[in-house]
C-alpha cells in the first residue's frame, strides 16, 4: 500500500511537490481554499477545499486520511497546521513553538535575541502610539514590517527619519498586512543579500546551497533575481553558513527545511528572517538541482515521511532566475519568447501575468509578471544568460493615462 502526504497549498507554489510526491508513487493529499487551484488538476491527486490556516479542519481530514506524512512548500501561513498535524499524529515535522517562532516576525526575534544569533536591532509595536514611540529610538533608516506577513508584502523602509509624511505613510501601509497586528520596526541593515537552503535531518542542520539575491532596493524590497552558488568568498560563506545554522537551534528545527535570509553587513552576516520551508521564487525547486543535483523537494517529501533523504550534491553548476521590469498598466503584448528559449543555458521562461492583463509596480512578489531561469557553468554565466533572453522579449505596457489618451 502507498504511503499518503498531505500537502497544504496546491497554488503554483505548491505544484512541483504535488507532482514529485504523485512521481514517487505516494498518495497526495492536497489541501486548498481555492477549488480551482492548479494542483488539484494533478491526475490522482485527492483534493481537500479547505483553507491552508483552518488547523482544525486539516487535522480532522489529515486523520481521516490516515496520512504518513504532511509539508507544505514555499509559503508561511500553514506552518502552525503542519505542527498541530505532526503533533496530533506522531508524525516527522516542527512543533507548534518553533511553527509560531517561524511564522511571527516578532517572535523570531527573541528566540534568535536569546540564543546569541545577530540580528538587527528591533521592537514590536501592536499601535500607531507604541510604533511614534519606538521610532524615536533610531537615528538612520529603519524598516516597518508586518509581523506575520511574507512574499514581501507589507515591508516598507523610511529613508529619511525626519520626513513625518513618510514616517506616518510607512505604518499605514505595512498594519493592514498583520494578521494579529503586531507590527516590527528595526534597523536598516545595509549590505549584499543572501538566503540559505538547509535540510536538518536528526538535529543536524546541513546547508544544501547560499543564494545570492537582487532586490527592488527601497521602499519594499522585492526579490527581483537570484544566484547560486554565492559568488562571496570561502571566509564569508563560512560565517553566513554558521548564522545559519545557529538560526535554526534557536528557532528550533530539528527536521524538516529551511529558508534564511541574511545580510552581510560589515560587523558580519545578520538574520532578516527564517521560513521553517522551502523557498520560493523557484529558489529550492528549479535553481538547487540546477546547481547542486540534489532535489530538495524530494527530500521534504521524504523527511515528512520519516524515510533518508539523498542531500549529497551530484555536481557544481550556476543557476540564476531573473525577474521581468515592468511598471502600472495593462500588458498590451509581449514578442520573443520563442527567440529567448533559444538562448544557450535557458531553462524555463514563464508569464505570470500576460496580454490583458492589469500589473502595477512591484510592491510584492505576487505583482511580478514573469521571469527567466538558467544555467551554466558558475553563476555569473547563469544570470548573464538570463538578461540575453530578457533582452530578447518585448513587453508593452500600456499606462493607464496613455489608455485615457487614446479614449
Amino acid at each position: 500500500m502507498s504511503k499518503k502526504i498531505m500537502i497544504l497549498g496546491a497554488s503554483i507554489l505548491q505544484l512541483p511537490a504535488i507532482k514529485k510526491a504523485k512521481e514517487m508513487g505516494l498518495d497526495v493529499i492536497a489541501v486548498d481554499m481555492n477549488s480551482e487551484a492548479i494542483g488539484f488538476g494533478v491526475p490522482g491527486v485527492v483534493k481537500e477545499v479547505i483553507s491552508i490556516i483552518d488547523t482544525p479542519s486539516i487535522v480532522e481530514a489529515a486523520k481521516n486520511h490516515k496520512i504518513d506524512g504532511i509539508m507544505t512548500l514555499a509559503t508561511d501561513m500553514p506552518m502552525r497546521s503542519v505542527a498541530a498535524v505532526a503533533k496530533e499524529m506522531g508524525l516527522v515535522g516542527i512543533d507548534a513553538d518553533t511553527a509560531l517562532k517561524a511564522t511571527n516576525k516578532a517572535e523570531m526575534r527573541k528566540a534568535l535575541q536569546a540564543g546569541g544569533v545577530p540580528i538587527p536591532r528591533f521592537y514590536k509595536v501592536t499601535n500607531e502610539e507604541e510604533y511614534m514611540k519606538a521610532i524615536k529610538n533610531f537615528n538612520a533608516p529603519f524598516i516597518v514590517k508586518p509581523a506575520d506577513s511574507s512574499g514581501s508584502r507589507g515591508i516598507y523602509e523610511v529613508q529619511d527619519i525626519n520626513d513625518q509624511k513618510s514616517i506616518k505613510e510607512a505604518y499605514e501601509y505595512c498594519k493592514p498586512f498583520s494578521r494579529a497586528g503586531d507590527v516590527v520596526v528595526e534597523e536598516y541593515m545595509s549590505g549584499p543579500e543572501v538566503s540559505v537552503e538547509t535540510l536538518s535531518i536528526n538535529g543536524e542542520c546541513h546547508v544544501i546551497q547560499i543564494t545570492d539575491k537582487l532586490t527592488t532596493g527601497a521602499p519594499h524590497y522585492v526579490e527581483m533575481g537570484h544566484s547560486q552558488p554565492t559568488r562571496h568568498g570561502r571566509e564569508i560563506a563560512k560565517q553566513i553558513t554558521e548564522v545559519a545554522k545557529a538560526a535554526n537551534k534557536a528557532i528550533g528545527i530539528k527536521n524538516g527545511p529551511s529558508h534564511t535570509e541574511i545580510i552581510v553587513t560589515s560587523e558580519g552576516p545578520k538574520i532578516v528572517e527564517l521560513g521553517a520551508r522551502l523557498g520560493g521564487d523557484c529558489i529550492t525547486t528549479h535553481l538547487v538541482p540546477l546547481s547542486t543535483g540534489v532535489n530538495m523537494v524530494e527530500c521534504c517529501i521524504k523527511i515528512a515521511l520519516g524515510e533518508e533523504p539523498d542531500i549529497d550534491p551530484k555536481w557544481s553548476k550556476g543557476s540564476a532566475i531573473r525577474y521581468f521590469q515592468q511598471h502600472a498598466g495593462v500588458v498590451k503584448s509581449i514578442d520573443g519568447v520563442e527567440e529567448a528559449e533559444k538562448v544557450p543555458g535557458i531553462k524555463q521562461i514563464s508569464i505570470v501575468h500576460g496580454v490583458g492583463e492589469e500589473v502595477t509596480e512591484v510592491t510584492s512578489s505576487s505583482a511580478r509578471m514573469g521571469f527567466v531561469i538558467a544555467q551554466d557553468e558558475d553563476a555569473e554565466k547563469a544570470a548573464a544568460n538570463c538578461y540575453k533572453a530578457l533582452n530578447k522579449i518585448k513587453v508593452v505596457i500600456k499606462s493607464r493615462k496613455e489608455k485615457k489618451a487614446k479614449e
